[in-house]
């Protein structure tokens, strides 16, 4: 195991954690007084399946970053949109709500670099879309929670 693997690897998850602290007091006192959709999945669910995402996002960058040779010319594109992408999603959980399009972009840009890469990013994407889709039902009906 090589340190930039551990580093790519792992960067993913300090948002994450940071995130965690953010939103720890509102999954029991906001959060918790809203009206979610039935199919909302329970609170601890969503540690776990950060923590798998969060994980393959991140192998998933190291294995552009070694197949690139670095932070290289060709690099820029496809690791400048992993980073925008990863802000935003560090920065959803304080907005609540997330830019979701950029996931797409990212995506395809590893694709042509590692096959194996872009489709580790296949279920974060879903759970985008799944999140998106509880976040908008949360937002729809709770009119008076609103800020």
């Amino acid at each position: 195991m090589s340190l930039p693997m551990v580093g790519f690897t792992a960067l993913p998850h300090v948002g994450g954690i940071l995130g965690g602290f953010i939103r720890r007091r509102e999954v029991y006192t906001w959060y918790a007084s809203l009206k979610k959709p039935s199919w909302c999945p329970p609170n601890g669910a969503f540690p776990v399946v950060w923590t798998s995402l969060y994980t393959g996002m991140g192998y998933g960058s190291y294995l552009i970053w070694k197949e690139l040779g670095g932070f290289t010319e060709d690099a820029v594109v496809p690791m400048g949109l992993y980073g925008l992408q990863l802000a935003l999603n560090w920065a959803s959980v304080p907005l609540f709500f997330g830019v979701s399009k950029f996931y797409y972009s990212t995506m395809l840009s590893w694709y042509p670099v590692s096959r194996t890469a872009s489709l580790l990013l296949a279920p974060y994407l879903a759970w985008m879309c799944y999140t998106t889709a509880i976040r908008y039902c949360i937002w729809r009906d709770n009119p008076d929670k609103k800020e």
